[in-house]
């Protein structure tokens, strides 16, 4: 069963976000700028350092699991997943269909093609969050299959400014049993183009960039995955949505990938996650780097503290992209990288 109902009202509702409140207050303050040194997964080095925090509230922390107890999740979407710090267990699904061009570069699906499904279980069901790559052609159906599955949409917009064909990417929420999430999730990848799952190819395409100097410019090391090299940065923050825990590997983190253009030039795309406060000084810092802006959204309704996520767009020289970058990133309140 699917329930995308919110679980608190009224007076448990305050105390949940009483709750949240102090968590953040526990977390520490700090300044905003970057942090240096290098680590190979930010996302899951803070989801495993933040689930161990004793301020946390007892029992809306993710339950830990093994793969096994996925398997119904993998039997009905037709793919496997990966399992991060024992909690979040996300399912890759890029168009890897598409021939998308933007700006006169042809994008490649890890760059800003590359859609998810992600579920952690709780003490009350399971949750289910993720986002869905589909052609304007395709949203009304995979809009009509999410609502009869009772998949909540909770953003709809678009990564790239220019582009061809037109691509949106809607964010899908709900709780409940597993296999039937996945059930629903497989309804809406039904009225797509999305492909079946492949096996990873034997070994990982070149990367054409100086990523030394990409690493040591954002102060942490990045990965190399199907072409893209790739930053996943969690916050500091503890960040809560009904009482529940949202583990960074939900899909609550900055990204930021490089795809290369040949000569060391590189296309950059992602997307910041900020709170309020953070906006503009993100917006102030990339557009000083010459970055452009392509949107500016939420990916759920009532998470706290209250997230914004920003998407932007830019060309040339990879190492020199970094230094424009890394203003930005000193200007929100990142996790410290793995040691």
């Amino acid at each position: 069963m699917i329930h995308s109902q919110r679980f608190s009202t009224g007076p448990v509702r305050l105390a949940l976000a009483a709750l949240a409140a102090s968590a953040l207050a526990l977390t520490g303050c700090g300044s905003t700028g970057g942090n240096t040194g290098a680590g190979t997964d930010d996302s899951t080095h803070a989801s495993a350092q933040n689930l161990s925090t004793s301020h946390r509230a007892r029992g809306h922390d993710p339950l830990p699991t093994t793969d096994a107890d996925w398997k119904p999740v993998a039997d009905a979407l037709g793919r496997t997943g990966t399992l991060t710090a024992n909690v979040v267990y996300r399912v890759p699904l890029p168009r890897k269909d598409l021939t998308v061009v933007s700006h006169g570069v042809t994008i490649k699906p890890g760059l800003s093609l590359g859609g998810y499904a992600a579920f952690a279980k709780y003490h009350d069901g399971t949750m289910l969050m993720g986002d869905l790559v589909v052609t304007e052609d395709e949203l009304p159906k995979v809009t009509d299959a999410l609502q009869k599955a009772g998949i909540e949409q909770t953003a709809l917009h678009k990564h790239l400014l220019q582009q061809s064909p037109a691509i949106w990417w809607t964010h899908i929420h709900a709780m409940g049993d597993p296999a039937a999430l996945a059930k629903g999730v497989k309804s809406a990848l039904a009225a797509t183009g999305i492909p079946p799952a492949g096996p990873p190819p034997a070994t990982q395409p070149p990367v054409d960039l100086d990523t030394a100097a990409i690493d040591a410019t954002l102060g942490r090391k990045g990965t190399a995955d199907g072409g893209i090299y790739k930053f996943t940065i969690a916050r500091r923050d503890t960040v809560t949505a009904d009482g529940h825990v949202l583990p960074p590997a939900l899909g609550i983190t900055t990204g930021i990938n490089f795809q290369p253009l040949g000569g060391g030039k590189a296309a950059i795309n992602g997307d910041f996650v900020m709170t309020a406060g953070e906006v503009n000084k993100v917006i102030r810092a990339l557009r000083k780097g010459g970055i452009d802006i392509v949107e500016l959204h939420n990916h759920s309704l009532d998470e706290q503290p209250r997230l914004f996520y920003m998407h932007f767009w830019a060309t040339g020289d990879g190492a020199t992209l970094a230094k424009a970058l890394r203003p930005a990133l000193n200007a929100t309140r990142l996790a410290p990288p793995s040691a």
